[in-house]
């Protein structure tokens, strides 16, 4: 796979992580896409085994997120303006330590948009406790488990 082509997974990845926090995009699907066509054209036993792999991490953590309690966006707050700051402060943190860094990376995004929003430390935390206990959980499943295959999927690029 030429370096062009590359980038464009990469750029489908990338869609797929900032989707997982935007209600209504398949984040996931286009992760598990990303992987797809990257496998289809490198043909290889490691391009092959990431799939397999993927696709089983993936559908586990579909199965995961049914069973945690159900999502209440608007009952909570949540706005557009923190899904973008929560899903920059996760991919901040996955870049600066890689995968676990994207959790307190999440909280961090969400905690700066309440305290911005709200101004004072007491009330932004407190927001920010609500706001996770009802979505936050399954979201960070998600997203965990999508930069998981994604940091797969760099290392094995780097590693051939």
């Amino acid at each position: 796979m030429d370096l062009p082509q590359l980038l464009l997974v990469g750029l489908v990845l990338l869609l797929g992580v900032v989707g997982v926090m935007v209600p209504g995009v398949p984040g996931t699907l286009l992760v598990w896409a990303g992987v797809m066509w990257w496998s289809l054209h490198e043909r290889s036993a490691l391009a092959w085994a990431l799939l397999v792999a993927a696709t089983s991490l993936l559908l586990v953590v579909q199965v995961v997120k049914r069973q945690l309690p159900p999502q209440r966006l608007r009952g909570v707050g949540v706005t557009r303006r923190m899904a973008v700051f929560a899903g920059a402060g996760a991919l901040l943190g996955f870049v600066l330590v890689p995968v676990i860094g994207s959790i307190p990376g999440f909280v961090g995004g969400a905690y700066l948009c309440e305290r911005l929003r709200l101004g004072t430390h007491g009330e932004a935390w407190a927001s920010v406790r609500t706001v996770m206990r009802a979505v936050g959980t399954s979201v960070l499943v998600e997203l965990f488990a999508c930069l998981l295959v994604v940091g797969a999927w760099v290392g094995a690029v780097l590693a051939r």
